[in-house]
């Protein structure tokens, strides 16, 4: 190689290494011309993948649908259900079915949700996509296990306790898991506030000194979510849920602060 030619790469690596110190977080990598048309034919394709991986999980899941309903059976503490009308508990079944292949299929939806919008994502909104469902899959699953260890035994428990002595505890089966599945994946949404706050402090729309100065708010709109959330009417319930929602928005605060946002 002679020496002219050594001269010239070096020049280009240094043009490219220039161009790479002065690439702007808020560009589009890669970023390539779509139409209306083909962004619907996008979303189009990637729903019909969702659906086609739910609906194969749905068919998995209702297969053991049995021992998925005996574990969430668990926190009625030995109440017995009656199949009220014909067919009850087959359509139990589905529902049952249907929330598990949404669990099971959720990391597919997940790859076909962050597949459609990472191409309009700049180099600093991808380097989120990461933590994000990380942290968003922790959490839910977390809101899932908090209902299931916390809130339903002691909904269940407010349920069973009040007017034993007049009446006897038989349940319809369709009523009570439509309850628990309900609040269940409403806890699992709840716990995606941290994530919000995230979101919102690192695309510098809120502050971690605004979202602490907003705290009278949130204490009152955690106390109305519970009471709207919980099946039952005792404070121990709504308490629980409350509470949690409250710790993890100071939680939240806290990480946002540490990312100095």
């Amino acid at each position: 190689m002679t020496p002219s030619s050594d001269v010239e790469t070096a020049s280009q690596r240094s043009l490219e290494d220039l161009e790479n110190d002065y690439l702007d977080d808020d560009d589009l990598p890669n970023d390539v011309e779509m139409s209306l048309f083909d962004h619907l034919e996008e979303l189009r394709r990637r729903i019909f993948y969702s659906l086609i991986a739910v609906a194969v999980c749905a068919i998995g899941c209702f297969a053991a649908v049995k021992p998925i309903v005996k574990l969430l059976e668990v926190p009625a503490q030995g109440v017995k259900f009656l199949q009220l009308k014909p067919g009850e508990f087959f359509f139990v079944s589905l529902q049952v079915a249907g929330y598990s292949a949404l669990l099971v299929a959720s990391p597919f939806i997940l790859y076909q949700i962050i597949q459609f919008v990472l191409p309009g994502l700049t180099r600093r909104e991808r380097r989120l996509i990461g933590p994000v469902v990380l942290g968003s899959s922790i959490l839910f699953f977390t809101g899932l296990g908090f209902a299931y260890v916390a809130l339903i035994p002691a909904a269940m428990n407010f349920f069973i306790s009040y007017g034993a002595e007049v009446v006897e505890q038989r349940w319809s089966i369709d009523s009570y898991f439509g309850t628990v599945l309900l609040l269940m994946f409403s806890t699992g949404l709840a716990f995606q506030v941290p994530i919000i706050q995230l979101l919102l402090g690192h695309l510098g729309i809120v502050s971690s000194q605004q979202m602490l100065s907003g705290w009278r708010v949130i204490i009152l709109g955690a106390t109305v979510l519970g009471a709207v959330l919980t099946p039952s009417t005792d404070p121990l319930t709504q308490s629980l849920l409350a509470g949690a929602v409250i710790g993890l928005y100071f939680g939240g605060i806290g990480l946002v602060k540490l990312s100095g946002k």
